[in-house]
């Protein structure tokens, strides 16, 4: 007898993107498992003034990233095209629980109006429905650069 798995990848995976976009992060954490296995391209002593680019372990810590994402910048898009959360050019790819996301960021730093391009990918599984694994590539440099005053 078949056990139900929840949603499919696919399903799971556009759904975030829709809810990243709408940008309510309580919405978004939902979309994850109680324990995640979240990594991020970036040294563990992080740096200051990215401070919500380190490691998450659980849904409520996915909350707290996107809310930490989101009062470190504006609500104004930088002057380019494409959506500046999900950027243009987005790509999915899904092979059965895994899926890679790739796009570029196009944000603006809150603490500096500083705008910045960042190219992404993250990779995720999807285990009953639920975002278990996050690992995010990012330029993470560049991020940082423009959060800083003088960057």
């Amino acid at each position: 007898m078949p056990t139900d798995l929840g949603p499919g990848t696919d399903a799971v995976v556009g759904e975030f993107v829709r809810r990243v976009t709408s940008g309510d992060p309580d919405r978004i954490a939902e979309l994850f498992a109680e324990h995640v296995d979240w990594v991020l391209d970036w040294p563990a002593e992080g740096h200051p003034s990215t401070p919500w680019i380190r490691s998450r372990s659980t849904r409520a810590d996915v909350a707290a990233h996107f809310r930490e994402l989101a009062t470190a910048h504006t609500d104004e898009p930088p002057e380019q095209a494409g959506d500046p959360v999900v950027g243009p050019g987005l790509r999915i790819l899904v092979d059965g629980p895994e899926a890679v996301l790739s796009t570029e960021i196009r944000r603006t730093a809150a603490s500096t109006g500083t705008a910045y391009r960042a190219r992404c990918a993250l990779h995720v599984t999807v285990e009953a429905g639920l975002i278990s694994r996050y690992h995010v590539y990012e330029d993470s440099l560049t991020v940082a650069r423009a959060h800083t005053v003088g960057g």
